[in-house]
């Protein structure tokens, strides 16, 4: 039989799908199996499939003839472009978020749905945790999907300069190194390493792995720190940690539930960002500081 599987398309998306992703491969056992998906989510699972196609949104007409004749395709995405993929296969399903819950329960309900289980799919990554020499505090200041979800680089350094005795790694995605920059300028520490912009998916995750605590916003390098258990500081504004909190039970979230949350928009409708401007550096370091004691 020949699988072919789309991840979702942002990473922490597809950190979340990844243990219901391991259990299609694990159930089918195909003798051919083909991953599509964009550049960040195939970087997560390529080791895994015989071949990877990344999805080419330029190309995308020209790029659909390339896209080989499956027995079944399973898309964990709803667009119209997955539907007509799907066209390409005998059998297919496309996500289209009906289920209830974490969106780790809804990518599980959403496999049970296919090969009738009844059990939730936790993420699970394979690249090994990076071994660090001294205890070291991962500082995440980017979130690809808007500013509305990002709290604010002097904030993070505040936070940074508490922590005096561990060693701050600095992390980010391509664009967003001028952000990593303002906290490094704000830093008074001694021990920083800024590796925003300079890792690879799978560098990310090994150096994510190996961390004592992870201070973040909701994105996707909060959801690998949640696959490997790191304890996680959760600022959290605009979305919903109902459906996106870490999928761990190491983590602390710090959000102010204001009445206008969640939004779920890219940037303030409000033009205030008070979600993210009323949350102070000292509710972090305490959330922070009862992970690392607990």
């Amino acid at each position: 039989m020949k699988l072919l599987i789309e991840p979702p398309t942002w990473l922490g998306d597809a950190v979340m799908a990844s243990g219901a992703i391991n259990r299609l491969l694990e159930y089918f056992k195909p003798d051919k199996s083909v991953l599509f998906g964009s550049f960040v989510s195939t970087e997560l699972f390529k080791s895994k499939f015989d071949e990877v196609i990344v999805d080419d949104r330029n190309h995308r007409f020209s790029q659909f003839f390339k896209i080989p004749r499956v027995d079944l395709f399973i898309s964990f995405r709803g667009s119209l472009y997955s539907k007509l993929i799907g066209l390409k296969s005998r059998r297919y399903f496309t996500f289209d978020n009906k289920f209830s819950g974490h969106m780790v329960e809804k990518y599980s309900k959403y496999v049970n749905n296919i090969i009738k289980e009844n059990r939730i799919y936790p993420p699970k990554l394979d690249f090994k945790p990076f071994e660090f020499v001294k205890p070291t505090i991962g500082i995440n200041p980017g979130a690809t999907y808007g500013s509305a979800k990002r709290w604010y680089p002097e904030k993070f350094a505040e936070v940074g300069n508490y922590f005096k005795d561990y060693r701050l790694i600095i992390f980010g995605g391509p664009g967003e190194e001028e952000i990593a920059k303002d906290i490094e300028k704000n830093l008074s520490h001694s021990d920083v390493l800024n590796l925003c912009g300079r890792l690879s998916i799978k560098q990310l995750c090994e150096y994510i792995g190996g961390l004592k605590l992870f201070i973040t916003n909701d994105s996707g390098p909060m959801h690998i720190a949640a696959a490997y258990n790191v304890p996680i500081v959760a600022i959290f504004g605009p979305t919903d940690y109902k459906e996106t909190s870490p999928w761990s039970k190491n983590y602390k979230i710090v959000t102010k539930n204001l009445e206008c949350a969640p939004c779920k928009k890219r940037e303030c409708p409000l033009k205030t960002h008070e979600c993210m401007k009323s949350i102070e550096a000292d509710e972090v370091i305490k959330a922070a500081e009862e992970l690392l004691n607990g």
